[in-house]
């Protein structure tokens, strides 16, 4: 961003509308991870995809999420929207996530869509892949768009599966990487829907691998994974 870049003025805020505010209110609480077994939590699995890597200054374009339900993905709670970005700027992405600047000029006004994604989120407990680029995106929206502070627990299957898996001995690895090691095949990439699937596929996999390891709550894998981070911080020394 050049000097000239940062001296503009930022744009104002529209001021939500009276419904939106009512639906702002009425978002449930973030509950608190529970010790009840992993396949009787609800999961989010979400995915994103943004205008670019910089986490302070590039925009969500799209959100695609599907539910984990009972041990198995609901197809029938899939959630996928595009988001409206008047003053977006053709960069290097499209040529990953192909999001046409037509399709972002035909999306969802970011206040709607996010209203409608937390709704669709509910209190439950959000899982991604590299989840804490997701968090940071989505919680900048959230606080820009609504006035929103994103407190919903946030887990990343790149930590689960190699916590769970080290005989795979696959370190830094990516999505594509864990999709091969477990034989999954996904569709289509780096579009949020799909990209969200197959995370949930590698998520309903990695949570059976933490069963057989006594791993069988959120809390319980919160817990393991902060165990986790511990000791291979103090390898890294």
């Amino acid at each position: 961003m050049n000097l000239f870049e940062w001296l503009k003025p930022r744009a104002k805020k529209t001021p939500l509308q009276a419904h939106q505010l009512d639906r702002l209110k009425k978002l449930p609480v973030c509950a608190n991870l529970s010790d009840k077994p992993l396949r009787q939590q609800r999961w989010v699995v979400l995915d994103l995809e943004t205008s670019g890597l910089n986490m302070n200054r590039d925009q969500v374009l799209s959100m695609g999420a599907v539910v984990i339900e009972d041990g198995a993905i609901d197809l029938g709670q899939q959630f996928e929207r595009t988001l409206l970005r008047v003053d977006h700027k053709i960069s290097p992405a499209v040529l990953i996530h192909g999001l046409a600047p037509s399709a972002i000029a035909a999306g969802s006004e970011p206040v709607e869509a996010l209203l409608d994604f937390m709704e669709f989120v509910g209190d439950s407990p959000i899982l991604g892949f590299h989840a804490p680029f997701d968090q940071h995106m989505l919680s900048r929206a959230l606080k820009e768009s609504l006035g929103y502070r994103l407190q919903h627990p946030f887990f990343d299957a790149a930590e689960i599966a190699p916590m769970l898996c080290e005989h795979a001995n696959l370190r830094h690895a990516g999505l594509d990487d864990w999709t091969r090691f477990f034989g999954l095949h996904a569709e289509e990439r780096h579009h949020a829907s799909a990209d969200a699937l197959v995370t949930a596929e590698l998520a309903l996999i990695l949570f059976s691998h933490a069963r057989r390891q006594q791993i069988d709550s959120p809390l319980r894998l919160e817990e393991a994974l902060g165990q986790w981070r511990r000791r291979r911080q103090s390898h890294s020394f």
